[in-house]
């Protein structure tokens, strides 16, 4: 295992903010992302509203829109039939954040003249970024600024900021300048795939602008994609006196100037609403008047009635999803931020979905992954489900194109999810470690079967999740054959290590795709025996043949999951075991993560695992392995993962703690719970992490908790980690929200709200009702 070695940056601990008391340009990049806000739509980086004047490479000052992008032909050196054919990538769209002051002559800007007094911070309750800053210019005048900013939960399509100013010592003028700049452009991605994209140059190209008093609008359009942007942005001054009003326009860029004699110790008060519309949700021609209704909406209600609706909408969140640690305020804070983020990151409108860097940064280009259905969909699932839905119903958006792709890839029926996506075609130009991981078919099947088997919501299976989950299981019978044994295999597909790639019989693979075809059978023995007519319309749109799902509970019997008799454990594939295991003394720390610094054949020539493998399938398939099974699997596994993946420490937390690993279960989840916020990884400041930030919520529940959910039971195995004094979460099962508050002594299970629930702790059933809500029992397990 190689051990994070990364700078640290920690703000001053505080269980429901981030605060920094000093600008640092050396931070500055990473500041950025984690100051960043968001509604699933729009993300705004932490940039100032005045801009930044500091050194080269320690900014990038972005705006994105969840699901917005271009897309561009892929190019290869050597084509070959079914590569991917078509790049899609997340936009920086027209900054409209931004507030330029001057005062007399000089322009303000935090790295010239004297800071006298800074202070920043980011309320997870209220979701307002809020900054106040006391300035000296080179000339002595002093000023006091004051700003706050928040991107709207409940409106989709707009932000808002105050912004403050107040001369401190002088009687003088005082100029505002708000700006729509759309000369902007992606971040280039060089070496690192990671970081963005491969586009250079500006992608939106302008087709029109309107400007008048108190608004600006620019209308944009992408080459490839065809969407159309409207960018808009209002203004409201408050000042005493009068001011002088002048509308400026250089290019791409669009200002509203005011200007003003402003008296000593009196405010001037700029109120800045904005707002997107692209031709993803709305017709080209409607994208202007919407823009200007949605705007004059939120001027007439004003700016603080915006901040009431949002720690309205944050508190209804936090009494359903707010996970309270006592005894380590580090992690309080990182747990929080987390669950902040992936609200802020998520699309709600079943058109989007959340991506691998959130709505923080160009990473991965803003593309979906299987990370939505493994990591981030149970947080979800479990504090606030109609979130999840939405997440499901974006699958469902895309079951057209997966099943195009599967005719691609030469299977004559069924549907292949891409790997990695926006709109719902491939864009994985490494099919290695890309359409190869055939995995995330089965992904998606766990994530309805999860989804269903916590709400009973049938209406959803049979709208939506049954032709998902058969289409989609399709593909095993399509891919895997019978060898000379009877041993059902699939070959030739990587699983979710990306150090090993292109094997036969990868386990965890073979597993989860033996739980979707049974899975697909039970729903469509069920919806035949249930729902005769609603059975009869799905078989229709897919043909289904009758015999198909005997042909999957055949295949899935016969499964062919690897195992290594002499070493008694879980074999990663069938070739896995017979490698030469990497040589990690001889590896030095800067050569981390190993996928920037060696070819991938000399990787995948070796044992080594950039991230939990097998060690995922025994927590996802929990029930189908005994605890020595589990110790054996982690203890041969974990000394051969580099963890470069953000990914893996969660689920290696998860199952130390279930197998008895306690040191090393809190090691993992601390790296996990601050990964972001301690920049363990060193590139945060390309955007967040957003599946290992669900991963902390996973780590509490299914960690610490020992939570696991079979056939729709919920039981708990619950452990405290000796660092805490007490733990609680609380989560939505069964149409119910159950608290469990674990304690050294004593767990309790509360049942805040539903008709009843069933459940299990440490192997003793109980049940709730809201004439008994509350049921307390020791916390460790009883022996016999």
């Amino acid at each position: 295992m190689h051990p994070s070695d990364s700078s640290r940056h920690t703000y001053p601990l505080d269980a429901w903010c981030i605060r920094e008391t000093s600008f640092d340009t050396e931070t500055h990049f990473l500041d950025e992302t984690l100051f960043a806000l968001g509604n699933g739509y729009i993300g705004l980086r932490g940039s100032h509203e005045e801009g930044y004047s500091g050194p080269a490479g320690t900014s990038l000052d972005g705006t994105y829109l969840n699901g917005f992008y271009e897309s561009e032909a892929i190019h290869y050196p050597e084509a070959a039939f079914g590569l991917a054919k078509t790049n899609q990538f997340m936009l920086n769209v027209p900054n409209g954040k931004g507030i330029g002051l001057w005062i007399e002559d000089e322009r303000f800007d935090l790295l010239q003249g004297t800071v006298e007094s800074y202070e920043r911070s980011l309320d997870f309750r209220t979701g307002v970024l809020l900054r106040t800053v006391q300035w000296k210019s080179k000339k002595g005048r002093r000023v006091a600024i004051a700003s706050r900013r928040l991107v709207c939960f409940e409106r989709k399509h707009l932000f808002a900021i105050e912004y403050t100013v107040t001369p401190l010592n002088f009687f003088g003028r005082v100029c505002l300048v708000s700006t729509l700049d759309g000369a902007v452009k992606n971040l280039e991605a060089g070496d690192d795939p990671r970081i963005g994209s491969a586009v250079s140059g500006p992608a939106l190209h302008l087709v029109d602008s309107e400007q008048e008093e108190h608004f600006s609008a620019l209308l944009q359009r992408t080459g490839n994609s065809g969407f159309s942007l409207l960018s808009a942005t209002a203004t409201e001054l408050t000042h005493e006196g009068p001011h002088n009003l002048r509308l400026l326009k250089n290019g791409q860029r669009l200002e509203q100037s005011y200007e003003m004699q402003v008296d000593e110790g009196k405010s001037v008060r700029l109120c800045k609403f904005g707002t997107y519309f692209s031709s993803r949700d709305y017709p080209a021609k409607e994208l202007l008047s919407r823009s200007k209704e949605a705007l004059a909406q939120a001027k007439a209600g004003g700016f603080e009635a915006l901040v009431d609706e949002q720690r309205a909408y944050l508190s209804d969140f936090w009494q359903q999803a707010d996970v309270e640690i006592a005894g380590d305020d580090a992690l309080q804070q990182g747990i929080h931020f987390n669950q902040f983020h992936l609200l802020q990151s998520v699309g709600r409108d079943g058109k989007t979905n959340i991506a691998a860097k959130g709505v923080t940064g160009e990473g991965y280009e803003g593309h979906y992954f299987w990370d939505t259905e493994i990591y981030i969909f149970p947080f979800f699932l479990y504090s606030k489900p109609e979130i999840a839905k939405k997440l499901l119903e974006y699958r469902y958006s895309g079951l057209g194109q997966a099943r195009e792709r599967a005719r691609q890839m030469s299977h004559a029926k069924g549907a292949l999810y891409p790997w990695r996506t926006i709109a719902g075609e491939e864009c994985s130009a490494y099919f290695p470690a890309g359409t190869a991981q055939y995995h995330i078919n089965a992904d998606i099947a766990y994530s309805i079967k999860l989804y269903y088997e916590a709400t009973d919501d049938e209406d959803y299976l049979l709208r939506f999740g049954a032709e998902i989950v058969m289409e989609t299981a399709r593909i095993w019978t399509g891919i895997g054959s019978y060898d000379r044994e009877a041993r059902f295999c699939i070959n030739q597909v990587t699983g979710p290590d990306e150090y090993t790639a292109l094997v036969n019989n990868n386990y965890y693979t073979n597993a989860m795709a033996k739980m979707h075809l049974n899975f697909a059978a039970a729903i469509a023995e069920r919806l035949r025996e249930l729902h005769p007519t609603q059975f009869a319309r799905i078989a229709l749109a897919m043909e289904l043949d009758g015999a198909e799902p005997a042909e999957w509970r055949r295949a899935a019997l016969a499964m062919h999951l690897p195992y290594d008799e002499a070493l008694r454990i879980h074999a990663q594939d069938d070739s896995f075991l017979s490698k030469k295991r990497w040589d990690f003394a001889a590896t030095p720390k800067e050569n981390y993560p190993l996928l920037l610094n060696y070819h991938p054949m000399v990787i995948y020539r070796h044992q080594v695992c950039k991230q939990a493998d097998v060690v995922l399938a025994l927590l996802l398939l929990s029930d189908q392995f005994s605890l020595d099974d589990k110790r054996r699997d982690y203890d041969y596994y974990e000394p051969l993962t580099t963890h470069d993946s953000s990914l893996s420490s969660c689920i290696y937390s998860i199952i130390a703690s279930e197998v008895g690993y306690h040191e090393q279960a809190y090691d993992f989840f601390m790296e996990t719970a601050r990964l972001d916020l301690d920049d363990t990884h060193g590139n945060t400041h390309y955007g967040v992490h957003t599946a290992a930030m669900a991963g902390t919520w996973m780590g509490v529940a299914y960690g610490f908790a020992g939570m696991r959910v079979l056939d729709g039971h919920v039981r708990f195995a619950p452990t405290l980690p000796k660092q805490w004094q007490h733990y609680s979460f609380k989560i939505h099962i069964k149409g119910g929200l159950l608290e469990v508050r674990v304690e050294p002594e004593h767990t309790e299970y509360r049942l805040l709200r539903g008709a009843g629930l069933a459940l299990n702790h440490h192997g003793v059933a109980l049940a709730l009702s809201p004439a008994a809500p509350l049921r307390r029992l020791s916390t460790r397990k009883e022996i016999a």
